[in-house]
């Protein structure tokens, strides 16, 4: 008995050696080209197909697409597009309060970078999450029958295959895949994308940028540009800033394999001095975000270098500490650096009548019940206030606004 057992050790010992590398016998770079090939596919699907074709309906790729991506996500990562779509929506209609499904202000962001694929679970469970933000997702006789019924089946073959073609290494490269979501995805954009990096918009969260270093998450660590035009199929709005999921819509469009349906609006201007019109306080309104931005940029951040100026050396140091402090809202910062910006504003009463100035006009667009006519006056009076308070960059501001041509009208079908 001993002797028969030894021999089937050693006849499965020997299968093991001889397909040790398994049928497709790579080479060591062999393997890590095609475990970065996989990675790849897999962010390449969630951003362009989850993201932006399902969730927010900015690109419409062509339906073999869809199929592939549907067929490879669920294989990779066991996500059903119901599922993704709808943790993802709520994720936005409930970002950074109760609700969301993977804030890391609210669950902490150690949680969210180690666990995150366990608050997306959690949350896709649910059936009331699935039911009201799933609209609009597949619901054929594959979602219903394979990709949510079987959604462990798909993990279950991608073992089998990796397995069978890659061997004993196959492991590793299992390991790699099965974990490019819930770390890359669920973790880090989740969780680092929403504390830490830089940002270009004053979102209402706490979403941010963190590029160079997580390029290759294809356009997601663009987060906070997301999060400011979250319908855009474009993350970039920087010159520096590289989005490789754009760069792939872009060749698919040329080949007819996607089509292009929304960006970010940029504000196009006119010289003017005559007060704004209703058309150009819609056109101020649907650019808001760049209106605040060219703000921080324009007036903020210059009057408090102004304000700085007598510091000398130290001056340029405090500026970068202060343009960090003034790219967050304060509900978002903790103990510390409210304490640093209010501070600062308490030192310098030039910074502090810009940012009442700020706050007077993003109040304009928070006032959902004002009319037409009640918001174009209170942007003229802001104007007026603006020229007269004596501060040169308010002035020019005040122009700038001013120069908003009004939104071209929508094509006709």
């Amino acid at each position: 008995m001993s002797r028969l057992r030894g021999r089937q050790w050693g006849l499965a010992l020997q299968f093991v050696y001889d397909h040790f590398y398994g049928l497709a016998n790579l080479s060591f770079w062999g393997y890590v080209v095609v475990a970065l090939l996989f990675m790849h596919v897999t962010l390449i699907g969630i951003t362009l197909y989850y993201h932006r074709d399902q969730a927010h309906h900015s690109v419409e790729l062509h339906p073999a697409l869809r199929h592939f991506f549907r067929l490879w996500l669920w294989i990779n990562t066991g996500a059903s597009t119901q599922e993704w779509v709808a943790v993802h929506r709520k994720h936005h209609a409930f970002c950074e309060r109760e609700g969301d499904p993977h804030s890391p202000l609210l669950f902490g962001l150690k949680n969210i970078v180690l666990r995150g694929a366990e608050f997306y679970r959690a949350e896709a469970a649910k059936s009331e999450t699935i039911e009201k933000f799933s609209q609009g997702t597949p619901t054929d006789w594959l979602e219903r029958n394979l990709y949510r019924r079987w959604s462990n089946s798909g993990v279950v073959l991608l073992v089998i295959a990796d397995l069978l073609f890659f061997g004993v290494p196959g492991i590793i490269l299992l390991a790699i895949q099965l974990t490019t979501m819930p770390l890359l995805a669920a973790g880090i954009i989740n969780g680092v994308g929403h504390a830490k990096g830089y940002r270009n918009f004053d979102t209402d969260d706490a979403s941010t940028n963190i590029w160079p270093f997580a390029v290759l998450v294809a356009g997601e660590e663009l987060h906070n540009n997301h999060h400011a035009f979250p319908s855009s199929a474009r993350f970039s709005q920087r010159p520096w800033e590289v989005d490789l999921g754009w760069l792939y819509l872009k060749v698919l469009s040329a080949i007819g394999l996607a089509k292009i349906r929304r960006v970010a609006p940029e504000p196009e201007l006119i010289a003017a001095s005559t007060a704004p019109d209703v058309d150009a306080l819609r056109a101020i309104i649907v650019n808001r975000m760049h209106v605040l931005r060219h703000y921080t940029d324009r007036v903020t951040l210059p009057v408090l270098s102004c304000e700085l100026e007598h510091l000398g050396g130290n001056a340029a140091r405090l500026l970068r500490r202060a343009k960090r402090l003034l790219s967050w809202q304060p509900g978002f910062m903790d103990q510390a650096s409210q304490e640093r910006l209010a501070d600062l504003i308490d030192r310098h009463p030039g910074l502090k009548t810009v940012l009442d100035f700020r706050a007077d006009l993003k109040a304009l667009w928070e006032d959902a019940h004002a009319s037409n006519e009640r918001l174009l006056a209170e942007l003229r009076q802001w104007c007026a206030r603006a020229e007269a308070s004596g501060i040169e960059a308010l002035q020019e501001f005040s122009a700038y606004l001013k120069s908003f041509q009004p939104l071209p009208e929508p094509a006709v079908a």
